[in-house]
């Protein structure tokens, strides 16, 4: 336990060099584990350090990370939407972030369907238009979606002959952000990148999808390194989440 002037010091020193504002949910390590808050302290500064992401990017990764479906840690919603209208971010572009990382629930289908071919494949059993080309509405659908969403995977070959209905209304859904535009497309595809390679999902496919799609838009080896790190920070949380239930027990005791 330190003292509240050392515990000022340590906070204001997290302030100066991790983007500008204090995150609450620090503040039992602060109090309880000084020592691992000042390590952590460097490690979340390295991504603020670099300037290969604006800081209001850097927050929308953030955010995205802790609302994604995989994740949804209130405190670190609460922080980072916080941070980001602190570098200027628009209720728009903060509501285009949720928007683009609520689509990671189709990860049900792409990582269920090729299982669920291989497992009919191996029973015997046929699967539907395996063999058949798409029919001329299912290639105005796929047209539909690489016009949208700039890239097409042999994945969503599979989904859009066993389910067109599916796709094209997934496709409604996930297109509607980029229809909107409030974020630039590089950005959309970082926020993509960040939910995918969170600790909380860790989907390669996705990873890998999503980072080519960034690179034709233009991003760096530096931006994509960066959103990596910023994800990794994660971690934390398993102290900012359990120490208070610990202080709660070791109260009651």
């Amino acid at each position: 336990m330190v003292d509240k002037e050392e515990q000022t010091k340590l906070r204001d020193e997290y302030v100066r060099t991790c983007g500008g504002t204090w995150d609450e949910s620090l503040e039992p390590l602060l109090g309880s584990v000084p020592k691992f808050f000042e390590a952590y302290t460097r490690l979340a500064a390295v991504p603020w350090k670099s300037s290969a992401l604006e800081p209001k990017v850097k927050e929308l990764v953030a955010l995205a990370i802790d609302a994604a479906t995989t994740h949804l840690y209130v405190d670190g919603i609460r922080a980072h939407i916080h941070g980001a209208m602190s570098f200027g971010a628009s209720a728009d572009e903060i509501t285009e972030t949720l928007e683009v990382a609520s689509v990671l629930g189709v990860h049900s289908l792409t990582v269920g369907v090729p299982l669920l071919l291989e497992l009919v494949q191996a029973h015997g059993s046929k699967i539907p238009g395996e063999n058949e080309p798409l029919t001329a509405d299912q290639e105005v659908l796929k047209a539909a979606f690489v016009e949208k969403r700039g890239y097409w995977t042999p994945l969503w070959e599979q989904v859009l002959k066993l389910s067109p209905a599916y796709f094209e209304a997934y496709l409604d859904f996930s297109a509607l952000p980029w229809a909107q535009g409030y974020l630039e497309p590089k950005t959309k595809e970082f926020i993509y990148i960040a939910i995918t390679a969170s600790t909380t999902h860790l989907f390669e496919p996705g990873i890998r999808v999503h980072v080519a799609n960034a690179l034709g838009y233009g991003a760096t080896v530096h931006e994509l390194l960066e959103i990596l790190e910023i994800a990794s920070l994660v971690g934390v949380q398993t102290l900012s989440v359990a120490l208070p239930v610990l202080e709660s027990e070791l109260g009651n005791s």
